[in-house]
């Protein structure tokens, strides 16, 4: 998939006016997903995305504790600033549903079961639970 598609869908997906504001949005979310995820995490997600969001992904280091989902929030709030919080949770959820979508079902749920409790809303899959992704 081509970069442009994605930024499209995200531009479209998010109801954002700009191409400038849904790639700056992309950017943020995908730099702040790359530290949550390992290398093999991050590897495995990047050959789905187009090479220069794989990018963002592998570029990050990964830290030693995944972040909160309300962290996560916080830390694309801070990369978008100035923002507001439900515009920060706004981006996440409009990036995090298209890279799941991307990622497919088995993928986004390995990566859900690995994050802390709450990721799965931002991802659109509300139905989620680290039970469910082991059955």
């Amino acid at each position: 998939m081509p970069w442009q598609l994605l930024l499209e869908q995200v531009r479209y997906a998010g109801r954002y006016a700009t191409p400038e504001e849904g790639e700056r949005a992309l950017r943020a979310v995908l730099t702040v997903l790359g530290g949550q995820l390992s290398d093999k995490e991050s590897a495995e997600l990047a050959r789905l995305l187009p090479r220069e969001a794989g990018q963002l992904l592998v570029a990050q280091p990964s830290l030693v504790e995944p972040l909160s989902a309300p962290a996560f929030v916080a830390a694309v709030a801070f990369r978008l600033a100035p923002t507001t919080s439900p515009q920060a949770r706004w981006a996440a959820s409009t990036v995090l549903a298209l890279v799941a979508q991307h990622a497919g079902r088995p993928l986004t749920r390995r990566l859900l079961a690995k994050l802390p409790p709450g990721h799965a809303v931002l991802f659109g899959q509300s139905g989620f639970t680290p039970t469910a992704a082991a059955a």
